[in-house]
């Protein structure tokens, strides 16, 4: 039997109706800078609801927009919002849906890292996770076809992420998403601030450099960057901005960073 993980967050994170989030994620695309739009390894990529993060989710992605054919998987990486999780999370489906259509899972690369003592698999992580879904539409527009591995990160290490990461890693086929939203809640000023300290240890490669207030995926975001540094890979950031300005109030702000790592 078909197991599908069906959308959970169509029509609050972004449009439940095709046309319209497609018309959405190509906005998104379009309005995005191109001007260091070279193939990436792996992307760090902000999971708000798309009228706060989307523009700035399209900076990053616009980097992908020649790699249709070429990336056949993408490992995408976000962390656990409404479930408990030792480690990292697997799904068992088969598919996962958005209103665009169904992305298969490679079910092959999942059943080889549940050898890792940090992998389990839980259903319920991912039931209601936005994290991971509300990238799925622009991947689908910019790839096509092409194989999932979903991993909701949980209670777990930056080095346990990094070997998961480095089981995976793969060549120019594979493209690491890591799904991260930067400070939460702090005034305009404080949080851009703070979002520029983030983005100095990002480009740095310096994952100790991040604490839990400046990055609600902080520990994905520490595992790629534990692995960038092993393979000489450079990140840069192409667009670090927040809620207030985009669709929000200055008083109270969420941050959205995007980088990519090549």
């Amino acid at each position: 039997m078909t197991r599908v993980r069906n959308s959970a967050v169509a029509g609050t994170f972004y449009p439940d109706e095709p046309k319209e989030l497609l018309s959405a994620v190509r906005r998104y695309l379009r309005d995005a800078s191109h001007e260091h739009a070279a193939a990436p390894k792996a992307l760090i990529v902000p999971h708000a609801g798309y009228v706060y993060s989307g523009p700035i989710a399209g900076s990053a992605y616009v980097h992908i927009t020649s790699l249709q054919g070429q990336i056949e998987r993408v490992v995408l990486l976000g962390p656990a919002h409404r479930v408990a999780v030792r480690g990292l999370a697997a799904p068992s489906s088969d598919f996962f849906e958005t209103p665009l259509g169904r992305v298969a899972i490679d079910r092959d690369t999942i059943q080889r890292i549940l050898e890792l003592p940090q992998v389990g698999v839980s259903d319920e992580a991912h039931a209601f996770e936005h994290s991971l879904e509300v990238h799925l539409p622009f991947l689908q527009e910019l790839l096509g076809d092409f194989l999932l591995v979903p991993l909701v990160v949980g209670d777990a290490t930056a080095e346990e992420v990094a070997t998961v990461l480095g089981q995976l890693w793969g060549g120019s086929e594979t493209l690491i998403v890591v799904s991260s939203d930067l400070s939460h809640y702090y005034d305009y000023a404080t949080a851009c601030q703070m979002d520029a300290e983030t983005t100095r240890a990002i480009e740095a490669l310096e994952p100790d450099a991040i604490d839990h207030e400046q990055a609600c995926g902080r520990i994905p975001v520490q595992g790629l960057l534990l692995v960038a540094r092993q393979h000489g890979l450079q990140a840069m950031a192409v667009d670090v901005r927040n809620s207030g300005d985009t669709a929000g109030p200055r008083d109270r702000v969420v941050g959205y960073g995007a980088y990519v790592v090549g």
